[in-house]
C-alpha cells in the first residue's frame, strides 16, 4: 500500500471517490460549498438538512454525474474551526474520510489537496497519507473468507506547481507507514507465531529489505555476556531467549549512535505471580516495545536518514514451570548489579537492565527505551499518551517536540529520589517492584540504576494496545512510537 500524487483536477479523477475537505468556519464553508455546487447535483439538499457543516471528522456522500473520467461520488469531510486546525486535524480527518469509503465499498479513493490548503504542502502530503493509509489496517492474516474491506489504493490531487511538494510529503508518510506496519504486524502476531527465535528471523529479513545489520545472540552467547535478567525471565520457558542487536550506521563515522531498546517478551504469563485469565491474550502485544523499535529501523531506513542508530533487543517469554524465577530469588545483571524478585510478573525490567548495560558499548549520545512495562501508565494516562522519564533533559524536549508534532504524545514523570525507598532490598542491591504506588515512576527508577548516559524511558502500556479503534489506530497494537521516533530522530 502507497499513497501516489497526480497533478490535475478533481473534475477528472477517476477515483471511486475523492475527498474533499472543509473548514467549519461559516465564510470558509460557504466559499468551499458554492466552489462545489456545480459538481454534486444534492450538494444543496445535503447542506439545508444540516446533515454535513464541516465539524471536525464530519463526513457525507455526494454524488455526481460522474463520466468515464470522472468520480461518481465525493465524500465532504470537515476539519473544524480553521483556528484550531493542526496536522494531527487533518491526520483525523483523512482517515475518517477513507474509513467512510471503506463502508460503501471503495478500493481508490483521491484527495483534493487545494481543499486543505492551510499547512505547507509537503506537510498536507504527509498528513493525509498517514491518516488515511493507517486507518487502513487489518491483522486478517489467520481470518478466513473475504476480508478485502479497507481502501487499498491512495492518490494525492494537486497542482503541477506543487507536484514535487507533495510527493515529498507523500514519500515520507510511504516510509511511516511502512515502519508502523511492521510493528502492528509484530505486536499483534500470536505467540505461536511470533517468539524469540522467529522475531530474530523477521528481523533478519527486515533488515536485508531496507539496509540493516541484524545480529542475533542465542542464549549460549547471553550467558557469556552473564545477561543474568534475560536469562532470569526466560527460565520458566521452553524457548531460549534471543538478544537482537540491529545496526542503522549512516552518519559520520564519528558520530555517537542513538540507540533504541525494546522490551521483547513475546508472551507474559506473569510467570509465578501468573496473570489473571481475562485479557492474558493481549500479552501476545508485551514485545512491542521490540516492534516498535524494528519499525523504527524500518521507517529511518526507508527514508534514507542520515544518521547512526542501534537498536536492542532483549526477548524472551515469561512462563511459569517448575523451574521458574520465584518471588525471593535474586538475579544479577551483566554490570555485576544484583535485584531480588518482588513479583515475577515485573519482568520487563529485567530484561531491559541488561539491554541497558550492553548499550554502553555503543558510547552512545542518547538511548531511548521503549516497553509495555506497566499498568499503572494506564491508569494515569490511559490510552492516549505514553509516558516519559529520564535523565536527560534534551532528548525528552526532543522527543516531546516529535510527540506534538505527530499525535504519539509522551507526558513527563518525575524522578524524584524519595521514590527510590519502595524498590530498596534487604538482600540486593534493588527490588523490581515497589508495589502499586508509584509503579511506573519505580519501575523507571529500577532502569535508572543500570544506565551511565543520556537516557530516557517510555512507558507504551497504555498507547501500544489499544481496547478499541481510534482515528487512524486500530483496536490491539498501534505501532506506537515509530512516527514519535523517526519524527525525533530525523531532526535530531
Amino acid at each position: 500500500m502507497s499513497i501516489s500524487c497526480k497533478a490535475g483536477s478533481r473534475q477528472a479523477t477517476s477515483a471511486d471517490a475523492v475527498v474533499v475537505f472543509f473548514f467549519e468556519d461559516s465564510t470558509l464553508f460557504s466559499t468551499a460549498t458554492r466552489k462545489l455546487s456545480s459538481e454534486i447535483s444534492d450538494l444543496a439538499a445535503i447542506i439545508k438538512s444540516g446533515d454535513f457543516t464541516g465539524k471536525a471528522n464530519q463526513t457525507a456522500i455526494g454524488y455526481t454525474n460522474a463520466t468515464k473520467n470522472s468520480a461518481s461520488r465525493f465524500i465532504l469531510t470537515g476539519l473544524g474551526k480553521k483556528a484550531d486546525f493542526s496536522e494531527e486535524k487533518l491526520r483525523r480527518a483523512a482517515a475518517a474520510a477513507t474509513k467512510k469509503a471503506a463502508s460503501i465499498n471503495c478500493k481508490h479513493i483521491a484527495f483534493d489537496l487545494s481543499s486543505a490548503d492551510s499547512l505547507p504542502v509537503s506537510v498536507t502530503a504527509q498528513a493525509i497519507g498517514e491518516g488515511s493509509q493507517l486507518s487502513q489496517y487489518g491483522f486478517v492474516k489467520y481470518k478466513t473468507g473475504d476480508n478485502n474491506k479497507f481502501v487499498t489504493k491512495f492518490t494525492i490531487i494537486c497542482s503541477q506547481a506543487t507536484l514535487k511538494e507533495a510527493q515529498k510529503g507523500a514519500s515520507v508518510a510511504n516510509a511511516l507507514y511502512d515502519g508502523v506496519t511492521v510493528a502492528r504486524n509484530l505486536a499483534n502476531a500470536p505467540n505461536c507465531e511470533i517468539y524469540p527465535e522467529t522475531l530474530a528471523k523477521e528481523a533478519t529479513v527486515l533488515g536485508k529489505k531496507y539496509g540493516f545489520k541484524v545480529t542475533t545472540f542465542n542464549k549460549q552467547k547471553i550467558a557469556q555476556l552473564k545477561m543474568g535478567g534475560l536469562l532470569g525471565v526466560n527460565q520458566g520457558s521452553v524457548r531460549p531467549p534471543a538478544f537482537i542487536t540491529l545496526e542503522y550506521m549512516k552518519g559520520p563515522k564519528s558520530q555517537k549512535p542513538i540507540v533504541l531498546v525494546g522490551k521483547g517478551v513475546t508472551f507474559d504469563t506473569g510467570g509465578i505471580s501468573i496473570k489473571p485469565a481475562a485479557g492474558m491474550s493481549d500479552m501476545k502485544s508485551d514485545m512491542h516495545g521490540a516492534a516498535s523499535v524494528i519499525g523504527t529501523m524500518v521507517s529511518l531506513a526507508a527514508l534514507g536518514v542520515k544518521r547512526n542508530v542501534v537498536g536492542l533487543i532483549p526477548s524472551t517469554e515469561n512462563m511459569p514451570s517448575g523451574s521458574a524465577l520465584v518471588p525471593g530469588d535474586i538475579v544479577r545483571f551483566m554490570n555485576g548489579k544484583t535485584a531480588e524478585i518482588d513479583n515475577t510478573d515485573a519482568e520487563g525490567r529485567l530484561i531491559l537492565a541488561d539491554a541497558l548495560c550492553y548499550a554502553d558499548k555503543f558510547n552512545p549520545e542518547a538511548v531511548i527505551d521503549l516497553a509495555t512495562l506497566t499498568g499503572a501508565i494506564v491508569i494515569a494516562l490511559g490510552n492516549t499518551t505514553t509516558g516519559m522519564m529520564g535523565t536527560d533533559e534534551s532528548t525528552m524536549k526532543k522527543l516531546q517536540n516529535a510527540g506534538d508534532k505527530t499525535g504519539e504524545y509522551v507526558c513527563r514523570l518525575p524522578l524524584y529520589e524519595e521514590y527510590e525507598e519502595l524498590i530498596s532490598s534487604d538482600y540486593a542491591d534493588v527490588k523490581n517492584s515497589g508495589g502499586r504506588a508509584a509503579g511506573s515512576i519505580t519501575a523507571a527508577l529500577f532502569l535508572k540504576t543500570f544506565v551511565s548516559y543520556p537516557w530516557v524511558h517510555l512507558d507504551i502500556a497504555g498507547t501500544g494496545i489499544n481496547p478499541k479503534a481510534f482515528h487512524y489506530t486500530p483496536k490491539g497494537g498501534t505501532g506506537v512510537g515509530v512516527r514519535l521516533l523517526t519524527e525525533a530522530i530525523s531532526n535530531w
